[in-house]
């Protein structure tokens, strides 16, 4: 996968109550400390998601021949096409939902996490997250497409870790003036959550169908 494949489904993947964690971090008193056990979790969770995905793929290649990522007939195409399908229906369930959507009550308690809670978050938000599920079952097809090895998804989980460390960088460099605007930003996102997933699904449909 290239870079211009890489990067959006990188973004996307962090996108929602992902970020949002990690913004949360950034705001706590050991934010260096949680921050770090939260980004070794979502490396963790990515590293280990799409090895799975890939093995998935496999089966499922052996079963039904996914065709080739350029084949819009190919199994593999319809595969993504059908999550399109899906993508679009949570993105009006999302719009008319819209006033009464709000974030996930867990996020609440992340301001008094520790090193392993952190690490539990960053497993979770991964791991248990529809969407990126669905990037990283995109990204297994891919490979599995292309003939890849494992390798060549390690950009993309490298690129997942450096999104998601994004706050913290943030913090370190810009010090005071993160510190100040970090929280606006987490409680914007709080009360935008259902743009934030409209728009999650909006740039997955379209990297689906490019």
């Amino acid at each position: 996968m290239d870079g211009l494949q890489i990067l959006p489904l990188a973004i996307t993947m962090m996108i929602g109550p992902q970020i949002m964690s990690a913004i949360i971090f950034v705001t706590t008193p050991r934010a260096g400390r949680v921050s770090l056990g939260f980004l070794a979790g979502v490396a963790a969770a990515t590293a280990a998601g799409v090895a799975v995905m890939m093995g998935l793929a496999a089966l499922l290649d052996s079963a039904v021949d996914l065709g080739s990522s350029r084949s819009n007939g190919s199994a593999g195409q319809i595969i993504q096409y059908v999550l399109v399908g899906l993508l679009a229906v949570a993105a009006v369930k999302n719009w008319v939902r819209r006033e009464t959507v709000e974030p996930p009550k867990w996020l609440t308690t992340l301001m008094a996490a520790d090193l392993m809670k952190a690490f539990q978050v960053g497993l979770f938000v991964i791991l248990l997250m529809p969407s990126d599920i669905v990037i990283m079952m995109t990204v297994g097809i891919h490979l599995q497409q292309n003939n890849a090895s494992y390798a060549a998804a390690l950009p993309f989980i490298g690129l997942t870790v450096t999104v998601a460390a994004l706050p913290l960088l943030a913090r370190l460099l810009f010090h005071r003036r993160a510190e100040v605007a970090a929280p606006r930003v987490r409680d914007w996102m709080n009360t935008h959550s259902w743009l934030i997933n409209i728009i999650v699904c909006i740039i997955f449909i379209a990297l689906i169908i490019d």
